[in-house]
């Protein structure tokens, strides 16, 4: 019983551990759309500019997720988680801190953290926990949603209680820390790097139609994302609703992501095709977007609503792809390099493209027009790249059938 209760607590110690570095892999980041007003009163930064703010991450992400498999390799999963939490409370900490040059940079080296956990964390789960993938790929993305959620409900009562947004920028950097810490001891006792390997320079995606797919489908996914957290709130402020009340909309909107975002990666698991899941989050989403275009105040609970359910389990569906497409934790790890950071580049221009159309017309009816036509185009890539299949890279044996590849990838952990 007493050995039997080790492998228990050491499980439950890391998926402890996996919760607290997803809940601050979106905090970072949601925050600042609550307090994109006072940000941008205090500072003078114009739409366009808050735009670039907000695809700050982006970019960070993009550019350094091919960088997550080397780091990996070299200083081993568990260090390198360490270091992305170190990072990121460093970063979060700094960027409130005048001048503005050092939001953005700072904002930036959050996003490089970010960046690397966020291909790491599929990687692991295929490793550590290839039998229940998909139910732990529904817990980290209900991490995900937690903290963004928090997040965004939390900053402007944070900016009242702390006396600046500055402040409430800040605080974040705490949760970071506590990540970094948590992950300590998993850190100490990894005796050798490259405990999840990620294949780079054994497996080749790029040519790889459904993993061409599945990169498309995270770029519209993300684009439809990060322009919703960026700018949602600043819509309805500009309909008249308080800086609070517009914090709390999307703060809803999030929330009820989790839960659908929990169950899209459930059924994901138990679905050999997952297209159904893939057209059902896109068409949900856009009748957010279509909702906020058209009568913006005659629901907005209920678009905000739609657009949390949507882009809740759109994002987790990618995420569960990550792991579902790939027969290996090798091939899992390249998957997610590879779309997360073309995706990410191509999701970089989103928010900076909303807050210009903005700009350039005093009015949200033009940005709304093309969030629902990128709604609309998402849906190609989502069904494609939920069909049944797995992707085939150079240089790996890959199994003849594409079956779910829970099988394969308990053998790579041996």
């Amino acid at each position: 019983m007493h050995e039997t209760s080790r492998p228990r607590r050491a499980t439950a110690l890391l998926v402890a551990s996996l919760v607290l570095v997803a809940l601050n892999l979106r905090a970072a980041l949601t925050v600042v759309g609550p307090l994109i007003g006072d940000l941008r009163a205090d500072t003078g930064l114009s739409g366009t500019a808050a735009g670039l703010l907000a695809a700050a991450p982006l970019i960070a992400f993009g550019l350094m997720a091919p960088v997550a498999p080397v780091l990996a390799a070299r200083f081993g999963v568990e260090r390198a988680l360490v270091g992305c939490m170190l990072v990121l409370a460093v970063s979060l900490a700094l960027r409130p801190l005048p001048p503005v040059a050092l939001l953005f940079a700072g904002t930036l080296a959050a996003g490089a953290g970010i960046a690397v956990a966020n291909v790491l964390l599929p990687a692991l789960v295929k490793q550590r926990f290839a039998a229940r993938a998909a139910f732990m790929t529904g817990v980290y993305s209900v991490s995900l949603g937690v903290g963004a959620s928090l997040a965004a409900g939390l900053a402007v009562p944070s900016e009242s209680w702390l006396g600046s947004w500055r402040a409430a920028l800040a605080v974040w950097s705490l949760l970071a820390l506590v990540a970094a810490l948590a992950w300590l001891p998993a850190a100490r006792r990894a005796s050798s790097p490259g405990r999840v390997r990620a294949g780079r320079g054994r497996v080749n995606l790029w040519h790889d139609r459904i993993a061409w797919q599945v990169t498309g489908f995270m770029a519209f996914q993300s684009v439809l994302f990060y322009s919703q957290v960026a700018w949602l709130p600043e819509i309805y402020r500009h309909e008249g609703m308080s800086k609070g009340a517009a914090g709390a909309l999307l703060s809803l909107s999030l929330v009820v992501g989790i839960p659908f975002g929990f169950l899209a990666a459930a059924a994901a698991g138990r679905l050999r095709d997952q297209r159904s899941l893939a057209l059902a989050a896109v068409l949900v989403t856009g009748i957010g977007w279509v909702g906020v275009l058209v009568a913006p105040n005659a629901a907005p609970s209920l678009w905000a609503g739609c657009l949390g359910a949507g882009l809740g389990a759109g994002f987790t569906l990618v995420l569960a792809l990550f792991v579902l497409r790939a027969p290996d934790a090798d091939h899992s790890a390249e998957l997610s390099g590879m779309a997360q950071t073309l995706g990410y580049l191509v999701a970089a221009a989103g928010p900076v493209a909303i807050g210009a159309l903005h700009d350039a017309t005093g009015a949200w009816t033009l940005p709304l027009v093309v969030l629902v036509a990128l709604t609309a185009a998402a849906l190609v890539t989502a069904v494609g790249a939920s069909a049944p299949g797995l992707v085939r890279g150079h240089g790996v044996a890959q199994p003849s059938a594409p079956e779910q590849p829970a099988p394969a990838a308990s053998s790579a952990g041996r």
